[in-house]
């Protein structure tokens, strides 16, 4: 299973306000997720990029029975589960703690978020969407209690149909989420300008 490997850059956990979790995708590295601080207004934040093992948080596409990709998934919810344990019991609420993540990564924030809503500082998704072959309303239970949430993605992307981006938003939107989906036609399976200046006033811009 994922063992606890995290890079740690910005404020350490016990003099920061506020923290990040950056989740890379499928083959990256959380090198790859920290240089997003270079244009990314975290000033101020913990920030925690843990690191899968072998690059993966799980073995399959996004869209098999969540079962095909277990144990691998429920571990990686649990390591994520862990980080927002460790950043609260440092002494920063939920409410200034921020989850984000790119591709894999992005699913990944987004599904562990939809199984342990709360209100957050803030759900950034770089083109995703929920886990599994089919989602449905009455898969996931709780309040967001209006915690403001990003989902980007393209249309078409390779790896995340429109469809289960569009879908995803309207679950969390349900449970209460802020919910902000943008579809940038054409625009690949890449971050763009457009989505971290878009990030950046959403929830960074105070």
């Amino acid at each position: 299973m994922h063992e606890k490997n995290v890079q740690y850059a910005g404020k350490k956990l016990d003099k920061a306000k506020k923290a990040i979790i950056m989740i890379h995708g499928r083959g990256g590295t959380s090198d790859n997720m920290l240089s997003l601080t270079d244009y990314l207004d975290l000033r101020g934040f913990a920030i925690l990029a843990p690191q899968a093992t072998r690059n993966t948080w799980y073995p399959y596409s996004f869209l098999v029975p969540q079962k095909q990709n277990q144990p691998w998934l429920d571990s990686a919810i649990d390591l994520i589960g862990e980080l927002v344990n460790d950043i609260t019991l440092s002494g920063i609420p939920k409410e200034k703690i921020f989850i984000s993540g790119f591709s894999q990564g992005a699913c990944l924030s987004l599904e562990f978020a939809a199984r342990n809503p709360d209100r957050y500082g803030g759900i950034i998704a770089f083109t995703g969407g929920l886990i599994g072959d089919k989602i449905s309303d009455d898969q996931y239970q709780g309040d967001f209690h209006q915690t403001p949430v990003f989902i980007g993605t393209s249309d078409p992307d390779p790896h995340i149909p429109v469809e289960r981006a569009k879908r995803s938003e309207e679950i969390l939107r349900k449970l209460n989420a802020n919910t902000t989906l943008n579809i940038y036609k054409n625009l690949g399976h890449v971050i763009s300008f457009e989505q971290l200046d878009t990030v950046n006033t959403l929830f960074f811009a105070k």
